[in-house]
Formats: C-alpha cells, structure tokens, sequence
C-alpha cells in the first residue's frame, strides 16, 4: 500500500511539472507571435525622394505624396533631396538612395525619375510630375510600365489642345512665346504638342530656350516686341523662374497663360490645369501598396491626372490688360493671387500721392 502511495505521489508530480512546462512553453511561443505582431506593425520604411528643383507643383506633389503615406498610417522616414535644376545633380542623388539601399524612391519630375531608374532595377520608383513616361524612356507602356517603376503623370493628353482652344477663341491672330529649356524631355513633348494644336488656327508661334533659370527673364524680354500672349507650359527650368515672366508680363500687358494652378497664384493669367497635391497624393497610395507587398510597381499601370478645368485668377487678367469675358464666370474657376504679388501692384497711398504733389 504504502508503495502505491508512493507511484501515484510520483506520478501527480510529474503530471504537475509536465503542466508547468506546457504553460512555459505556450506562454514563450504567445510572447513570440506578439513580438513578432509588434515588429510588423512598428516597421519603419525609408523613401528617399529625389526632387529636380523647388517650386510650388513640385512642392505640392511631394506634399500630396506625404499626406497619402501618413494616412496609410505607415512609419516612413523621408529623405527629400533636390537638384536645384541642375542635371549634373540627379544622378549622384539617386545614387546615394541606392548605396543607403531605401525601400523605396520617390522621383519628383522627368529628370529625376531618369536619374532613379539608371541607378537602379531593383528598388521600386514611384514617380509624378512627369508629362510623357513613354516618351521620356521611363516606362515599356502606360499599361505595362516595367518591373520597378510607375507612376502618375502631370499631363492630361487634351490639356494643351484645350489651351489653344483657348487662345483661339479669345485671342484670335496671336503670336504665342514659348519659353522652355531643350534639355528638359517633359518641355521638348509639350512645345511639339503646342505646335500641332496651332496647325490649322489663326496662330503663330515665337521660341526662345534656356538652359538655366537665369536665362529666363532675359529670353522672355526678348519675346516682348514679337507676341501677343505667354504660354508657359510646365517647364521646370522657366517655372522655377516664373516671377520674372510674370515681371515682364505685368510691365508690357502681355497675358500669361501657364501650365498649372499653383502659377496663376503667382500671376498667371490661365490654364487648364491639374491639383499637383492630388497627383501627387495619387502617387503616394500606390507606394503604400508596394511598400505593404500588396503589388509591385509592374504591377500597376501608369496613371493620368484624375480631374483637368479651366482656372483664371482675374486680378491678373487686369494687370496685363485682359478684356474679361462674362463666359469665365461660369467656366473657370477663379484663383487668388499671392497677396505678396498683389501688394507690388497696388496704387501708392495717398500720403505718397501728396508728397508727389508738393
């Protein structure tokens, strides 16, 4: 008896012991599978964004690209460096993403976006601001843009077609001035466009390139003897120069009609244009895709800007003697001018008035 007494004491022990093992070892592997919940959900991801030069588009795109990544509630560590449009500057910028080994490269514009795909096959690019990727040698198609690489571009295909439309109807018999830098694939595309929309029309066309941004205020004075209107299409080089445009517009009465909203709030007088913030925004929602795994840049084709209107700012329209249409009215969608860009243009006060009567 006392021997039984004695296996089932040994027994209930080992039972007990073989219970506490079983929990320590359940407890471990609850503490694993939390800890390894926590790791996804606290991963970090590093964006290098490569931005060829600092204006307002541009601003606003990586702006939107942000916004849309916060929203997505992703922990991302943002590196944005820019070229100050210099081409020289691109590559090595792009290159240093790639020896940081990023999870992702976000390219602001056509040359940035070259930049990044020459530096790398294997690191997603997401790009926007650029006009034609086809063109540009960025992409095989819209449809199927290639293994590492998409985006959302910055042109609608009728946007040009519609500005002349536009001058067309308003200002029949005009000459255009373009200015653009050469060097900038994006502007080479859209001057062709421009010159097929006036084949046919009342209108004429007078160029003047540039190669940087101090070139610009020059090239635009030498245009002001020769045309009726301004058409800036969404040059880098010339819209990170646009206040001397705007200048010499202002000073001869000469319409200044641009390729994007956030000009007219500088002093343009028209476009048909697109939200950069929202193209941008765009750009940022696929990137949450492919940093999450649920696709690859391949995998999902290039996009166009979702929404294109007319916008004017009339306060502009004044100052370089537009005649207003009543049509506008309903037809556009009126932009407010910089109040710092309105200031210049204001009347002295009447304490100057008098100095200058006395």
């Amino acid at each position: 008896m006392k021997r039984l007494l004695q296996l089932l004491a040994i027994g209930i022990i080992s039972m007990l012991v073989l219970a506490a093992c079983g929990s320590n070892d359940d407890a471990e592997e609850n503490e694993s599978e939390e800890s390894e919940e926590e790791t996804e959900e606290t991963e970090t991801y590093r964006i290098g964004a490569t931005q060829f030069v600092e204006h307002p588009s541009l601003d606003a795109a990586y702006e939107g690209f942000q916004a849309a990544i916060e929203d997505a509630g992703l922990d991302v560590e943002f590196d944005l460096q820019s070229a100050q449009g210099d081409q020289n500057n691109v590559t090595p910028i792009a290159e240093n993403f790639v020896a940081d080994d990023v999870d992702l490269i976000f390219a602001n514009a056509t040359p940035s976006a070259l930049g990044a795909l020459q530096a790398t096959k294997e690191i997603p690019i997401l790009f926007t601001s650029v006009t034609d990727a086809v063109e540009a040698g960025l992409v095989d198609s819209m449809d199927e843009p290639g293994e590492n690489i998409t985006g959302v571009v910055d042109l609608d295909p009728s946007s040009i077609a519609q500005t002349v439309e536009f001058i067309e109807e308003y200002f029949e018999g005009s000459t255009i001035g373009l200015l653009y830098n050469a060097g900038e694939q994006n502007s080479v595309v859209q001057i062709e466009a421009v010159e097929e929309a006036v084949e046919g029309t009342s209108l004429d066309i007078e160029e003047r390139t540039v190669a940087n941004s101090a070139e610009v205020q020059q090239a635009a004075t030498t245009l002001v003897d020769q045309v009726d209107v301004f058409f800036i299409v969404t040059d880098n080089t010339v819209v990170s120069a646009l206040d001397t445009v705007i200048a010499v517009a202002n000073d001869h009465e000469i319409p200044l009609l641009v390729g994007e909203p956030d000009s007219l709030e500088k002093g343009g007088f028209a476009t048909y244009g697109i939200d950069y913030y929202t193209i941008g925004y765009r750009t940022g929602e696929m990137a949450v895709d492919v940093l999450t795994g649920e696709s690859t840049p391949g995998d999902i084709p290039v996009e166009y800007p979702s929404d294109m209107q007319l916008f004017i700012n009339k306060t502009a329209s004044e100052i370089q003697g537009v005649e207003w249409n009543e049509d506008w009215d309903e037809d556009a969608e009126i932009i407010e001018m910089e109040s710092d860009t309105k200031g210049s243009e204001e009347e002295p006060d009447e304490e100057e008035d008098d100095e200058d009567e006395e």
